[in-house]
């Protein structure tokens, strides 16, 4: 805007604005074991939204405003219209077998998700599954802190999976509906696990390239374990070549 203005003559020299530093990328998000153990501890009136947060990586308030008549369960598809989202397009949502399964049994009317102590019972099942914990206040005995997983880390757990489960990260955004590939990218979480996943690709790809056979994907771990022998022996090879 300033450089607009220099150029159109509107003022002489243009300020020098010092960005705010990046903040560092989100960490929280829940794997796949700990959810179907804190999924169970949660009320059931709550569980349909719940699932639906991990599924999709929607945002809250986006989940909350839906309507029973913007889900077709025959299709398996929840429409969001152009005013519930935050970027201001609309976007179809896949229901996944267990969320369809829990909206099966829930009477159509009204919105469709209840979302009745979200907070309270989300912070309780939290703590119960070991996910979070409660921190004594100083003059406060009976109304201790919170601190743990929080449910915008569902968000963050969803596109971790999507991506995880080998979706491009192009249906990834549009799943999400993220505004921008940088604010995707700081969600986008990369665990130790997946660090070490990594490396098991490599492994499995320089074995087969040493065995003459073409690699049409490298992310193929279980070859590598199902003939440990010969994987360290190649991987001698590999070293004492250097």
């Amino acid at each position: 805007m300033l450089q607009i203005a220099r150029r159109d003559k509107k003022i002489h020299d243009v300020p020098f604005i010092e960005f705010q530093k990046e903040p560092p990328a989100r960490k929280g998000f829940v794997e796949v074991e700990q959810f179907d153990k804190l999924i169970r501890l949660l009320p059931t009136h709550l569980r349909p939204l719940i699932q639906f947060l991990f599924d999709c990586g929607t945002r809250i308030e986006e989940a909350r405003s839906i309507d029973w008549s913007q889900v077709d369960l025959n299709a398996r598809l929840i429409h969001l219209e152009p005013e519930q989202t935050k970027t201001d397009e609309a976007r179809n949502l896949s229901i996944s077998s267990e969320l369809y399964r829990l909206l099966s049994e829930i009477e159509p009317t009204g919105r469709v998700f209840d979302g009745t102590n979200l907070r309270k019972e989300w912070n309780k099942a939290c703590v119960a599954a070991g996910l979070g914990r409660k921190i004594e206040v100083k003059g406060k005995p009976y109304d201790p802190r919170y601190d743990g997983l929080t449910l915008h880390d569902l968000r963050r757990s969803a596109i971790r999976n999507l991506v995880r489960a080998g979706n491009s990260e192009a249906v990834a955004v549009k799943i999400s509906g993220h505004s921008t590939r940088s604010v995707f990218d700081r969600y986008n979480i990369t665990s130790t696990e997946d660090i070490a996943d990594a490396m098991r690709a490599v492994e499995t790809y320089r074995l087969h390239r040493l065995n003459g056979k073409t690699v049409d994907s490298p992310h193929s771990e279980k070859l590598v374990k199902k003939s440990p022998s010969g994987t360290r022996k190649s991987l001698m090879a590999l070293s004492s070549r250097g």
